[in-house]
């Protein structure tokens, strides 16, 4: 959480140095200031995301079937989640699903 809000200000700091020369009037400024705020929450979606699933690949490497399936709902979650919010497109985050219950079902069968 600490990370976020640092990685908040550094962000807060350049949109003000770019506010400079970017946007002039006050509807702009705000405008840039919401769409800070998204971005942070985007990053905070993506990475939650991309860590289940990297998660999961490493269960299913090391073998961990039963691990890996009782993370797979976490993953469609936090996929799910992304797509729904825009961070992802809805036909990557099904993308992301299936080739994960692919794999999760390839390493079943051979174990």
């Amino acid at each position: 959480m600490i990370d976020v809000l640092i990685y908040f200000v550094i962000c807060r700091i350049v949109a003000e140095l770019k506010n400079k020369y970017m946007a002039i009037t006050k509807g702009a400024k705000k405008a840039v200031r919401s769409s800070e705020r998204k971005h942070v929450f985007n990053i905070r979606r993506t990475t939650a995301m991309r860590e289940v699933v990297k998660d999961i690949r490493k269960s299913i490497s090391a073998g961990d079937t039963a691990g890996a399936a009782s993370l797979l709902p976490k993953a469609f979650k936090a996929i799910d989640k992304a797509a729904k919010r825009g961070v992802i497109k809805g036909n990557t985050a099904d993308r992301k699903k299936s080739r994960l219950a692919l794999a999760l079902k390839k390493a079943t069968v051979a174990a």
